[in-house]
């Protein structure tokens, strides 16, 4: 079940406003080359970068598990052409294969079991095409999240106002839990809430910040190996006490694949 912040059709319909096109989407999109080929992209959300590979006529399937994410997906200028598909990572399954699979805005780190860490990877390796890559980012948990998770910024949606935090609450070994909370000030349309009031929705959510040896591991084990790890979008060497990114660009390690 996707958190609050992913599943709700009003939180959903914010998230290019509170996510929109930056340095990691061009990164991504480059990786695909000017070519024509086959994109698939696990945890797709709202479908900005989805609709940015279709519109360089790449042919490209997106999957996400909110429905409310997919319905805004589904109103992007190119999504006609793009395949939309309801499903977590790892049950994800499809006769085609695929020369470019990606995992971004660090979905990565929303699986939380090691079972769905193997179960994502494996699924991105069994449909890869010849000689296709899979990409993805985590957070380097070597850096200090707590002291830079907290913010507070508004967002105006027709006109209004929704005033949104994050709040970091708990680091326990490799997960952290945080809090979004957003207020809906009185005049935002289709909040369903009622003339002069406000209303606050609060998201509890939790992410794994798995080391880069421990990932290495998991790559390996579904038969993908790392080609390359970058330490940022400019394509930065990693370092491992000051790279705030751990981007990994991984192959197939089977014969023939």
């Amino acid at each position: 079940m996707p958190d609050l912040h992913y599943d709700d059709p009003r939180l959903a319909r914010l998230y290019d406003l509170d996510s929109p096109w930056s340095i990691d989407r061009d990164f991504y999109l480059e990786l695909a080359g000017s070519k024509p080929c086959r994109v698939l992209d696990l945890g797709c959300g709202t479908g900005l970068l989805c609709d940015a590979f279709a519109g360089r006529g790449h042919e490209v399937t997106g999957v996400d598990p909110s429905a409310a994410m997919l319905e805004v997906a589904r109103t992007k200028p190119q999504a006609s052409k793009i395949e939309w598909v309801e499903a977590v990572a790892q049950d994800f399954r499809s006769s085609k294969r695929f020369d470019l699979i990606i995992m971004t805005g660090h979905a990565f780190q929303v699986l939380l079991e090691d079972r769905d860490v193997q179960g994502a990877l494996e699924v991105m390796r069994a449909h890869l095409a010849p000689g296709g890559i899979v990409a993805f980012e985590s957070r380097n948990p070597a850096i200090d999240w707590r002291s830079r998770w907290d913010y507070e910024m508004d967002l105006i949606v027709d006109g209004s106002k929704v005033r949104e935090s994050r709040r970091f609450l708990a680091m326990e070994g490799e997960f952290m839990t945080f809090e979004l909370r957003y207020e809906f000030v009185r005049g935002v349309a289709d909040t369903g809430t009622p003339e002069g009031d406000d209303e606050v929705l609060i998201s509890n959510s939790k992410l794994r910040f798995l080391s880069r040896e421990s990932i290495e591991v998991f790559l390996t084990e579904a038969g993908l190996l790392v080609q390359k790890l970058l330490g940022g979008w400019e394509i930065e060497t990693f370092d491992a006490k000051t790279s705030e990114e751990m981007i990994f660009i991984a192959v197939s390690g089977l014969s023939g694949v």
